[in-house]
């Protein structure tokens, strides 16, 4: 079984790929098989479309890594 795995970023941030690479070493070392999905987000419709708290944000199966962020609804694009 895959798991989903979505990266939301703003472009130029720079710490989407330090956060990729993690993402891609601890699927590796867990031996856990991941679908890796990096999204651009460009405007306030998609940040509110994909729950975009801030760059990166990242969802495993649908939900946001940090549980404090799952009830969030001030989802924004700067």
């Amino acid at each position: 079984m895959k798991v989903e795995v979505k990266v939301l970023f703003s472009e130029g941030c720079d710490n989407t790929p330090p956060t990729i690479d993690l993402i891609k070493e601890t699927a590796l070392e867990s031996g856990i098989e991941i679908d890796l999905k990096m999204i651009l987000v460009e405007s306030q419709e998609q940040a509110r479309q994909w729950k975009f708290l801030g760059s990166p944000t990242v969802q495993v199966n649908g939900f946001d890594i940090d549980p404090s962020a799952r009830l969030a609804a001030a989802f924004g694009f700067t």
